[in-house]
């Protein structure tokens, strides 16, 4: 179909030219014959001159037949090549420059009439948001690919950018591109060798699922297995690194305009983390490593790779069945508790930041998937997609943990040293809120001892608007590994909050208790006697079991025995 349209605009274009090469060759049969038959006397001036108007006529018809030759010479390759006109870079740049410079003279030219800060101003600022986000989501959909993964980064980044931005960015997630099954099938038989049907003893044409690089197919091996197929887009290889090129140049483009717009950064982690996603390979040995690394939760399921099956650009691997983990009425239909999934979600997570270093960046709910077992009556979290992971340099760990210890207890010097450690400078109270998503009157008492409230989160939320300035300059000051931690903390609070489970007491529980067992594996590193690693050692164990006491004091607070002790002690009073 988009060839027969392709080839529709090209007959448009050409046609008024083909027009033309006929008229030009008209043209110069009559000059010739003009020149030929019906010659006048006239003065060796006026035949020189004459002969210089047919000379130059002659080769403009020659150009402009050259020209029309060398077009329709091109509409006609177009059009055998099957080509569609939204694969070039030339109409994807277009497309992009043009959707920058709308979105950039909104700003410049909509609060002229307007006084800064009142309610007028405001509420203006809020439709400029608005309709910015979606002539940029517009934007996305129409470039597909990598501009649709962009997207979806900023969608996920809650209380970094304005809500009208990520609330109209996080459709994203559901827009994806898909591709035909032939051009599924001819990346199979380019990489794989063979046909579908000589791989495969049934291949489901509708994909499970589109993302903005791939898409997923159920099927069934030769011995009976169901497998899913992951195959990526055919053109996303080709444009990603155009697309970035773009992207950088219009940004920085936005910068120079607006000096507080700085989001440089966003565009140099998408430059260093598209080729290890396109790379599937690359995805199925990180599947491999976080399986092994993690394999002492038994509620973790990590699909096994079929590797004579896979390549670069394919990834075959295990089925597993399930709902997405955000979908509270799947997990009411199935029994699921939901606060055991927020729980084990956030011990998976702790687990590979704080002790491991090495973080799955992309946990949004449809690359975690929560299934009850048939068998063992289990509930399981599956994780998918392992093509993004972060790995944690040792001191940016360490500093990180403690920043976290000092978060939780309320340890104001501590937060502003480490928050200067991890490059925040004189901004640190700024990131230790966008860090935990808590206000900075909340931080100060320790966030494990105030409870969330809506009236907080919609403090948050203003907030992020009102400084964006110092958000971007934030941003482009901390160490990359931040930023897909930042992102990794978002899609994270956003499943919480779904879940309704957001900052509940267990989930600090276990971020202290991985951030202890991570700081006294460091001590213990650094020890030179045996007396001071077992000293080590009984601290760590000690801290742990405090840990474990306040765990059972909540848990039994919780509780129905709980409850009626508490009851019992009011009715006392």
């Amino acid at each position: 179909m988009s060839s027969h349209i392709a080839y529709n605009k090209i007959i448009v274009v050409y046609a008024p030219l083909q027009r033309n090469y006929v008229n030009h060759n008209s043209l110069l049969s009559r000059l010739r014959t003009h020149e030929k038959v019906k010659p006048q006397p006239a003065s060796k001036n006026g035949s020189a001159r004459r002969d210089t108007v047919f000379s130059m006529a002659r080769r403009l018809v020659r150009i402009s037949s050259l020209a029309t030759v060398a077009f329709g010479a091109s509409g006609f390759f177009l059009y055998n090549t099957r080509v569609d006109l939204n694969d070039l870079s030339l109409v994807r740049f277009g497309r992009a420059a043009a959707t920058t410079a709308v979105i950039s003279y909104d700003y410049l030219t909509a609060f002229k009439e307007v006084e800064h800060g009142t309610e007028e101003y405001w509420a203006l600022k809020s439709k400029v948001h608005r309709r910015s986000a979606e002539r940029l989501r517009d934007l996305c959909c129409a470039n597909r690919g990598t501009f649709i993964k962009v997207g979806q980064h900023l969608g996920a980044l809650d209380y970094l950018l304005p809500e009208e931005y990520t609330s109209t960015l996080k459709v994203l997630h559901s827009r994806a591109p898909q591709s035909s099954m032939e051009e599924i099938q001819q990346v199979i038989r380019e990489d794989l060798g063979k046909e579908v049907s000589e791989l495969f003893a049934s291949f489901e044409e509708r994909p499970q699922g589109a993302a903005s690089l791939a898409q997923v197919h159920r099927a069934v091996l030769h011995d009976g297995r169901t497998v899913a197929v992951k195959v990526q887009h055919p053109k996303v290889q080709r444009q990603s690194s155009r697309d970035i090129m773009v992207m950088e140049v219009l940004v920085r483009a936005v910068h120079w305009l607006f000096p507080d717009f700085s989001f440089v950064w966003l565009v140099e982690e998408a430059k260093k983390n598209m080729p290890l996603e396109l790379d599937f390979l690359n995805e199925g040995r990180n599947a491999e490593r976080v399986a092994a690394m993690l394999g002492h939760f038994p509620f973790l399921k990590i699909p096994k790779i079929h590797w004579d099956l896979s390549t670069k650009r394919i990834l075959t691997m295990e089925f597993a069945e399930g709902g997405q983990v955000n979908d509270r009425d799947y997990m009411e239909k199935h029994s699921i508790n939901v606060n055991k999934i927020s729980e084990n979600l956030g011990k998976l997570y702790s687990e590979m930041i704080f002790v491991h270093g090495f973080v799955h960046c992309d946990p949004h709910p449809g690359n975690v998937l929560v299934h009850k077992c048939p068998q063992t009556k289990q509930t399981e979290i599956v994780l998918l997609d392992h093509g993004l992971y972060q790995v944690l340099e040792p001191d940016f760990r360490l500093n990180y943990c403690r920043l976290w210890q000092s978060l939780i207890n309320g340890d104001m010097s501590g937060v502003e040293r480490y928050s200067r450690r991890l490059g925040a400078g004189d901004l640190f109270p700024l990131f230790a809120c966008v860090l935990t998503a808590r206000s900075w009157t909340s931080v100060n008492a320790g966030i494990s001892s105030v409870p969330v409230t809506a009236s907080e989160d919609v403090e948050i939320r203003t907030n992020a608007s009102l400084y964006l300035p110092q958000i971007s300059d934030l941003l482009n000051r901390v160490p990359r590994q931040m930023l897909l931690l930042l992102k990794t903390n978002d899609l994270l609070r956003g499943i919480e909050t779904t879940l309704q489970t957001r900052a509940s007491s267990s989930s600090f529980i276990n971020v202290s208790r991985c951030c202890v067992r991570a700081v006294a594996r460091h001590k213990r590193s650094k020890a030179r006697s045996r007396r001071r690693r077992l000293q080590i050692t009984l601290d760590e164990s000690l801290s742990l079991c405090r840990l474990s006491v306040y765990e059972l004091l909540l848990w039994v607070k919780s509780s129905t025995l709980g409850l009626w002790l508490t009851a019992l002690l009011r009715l006392l009073q």
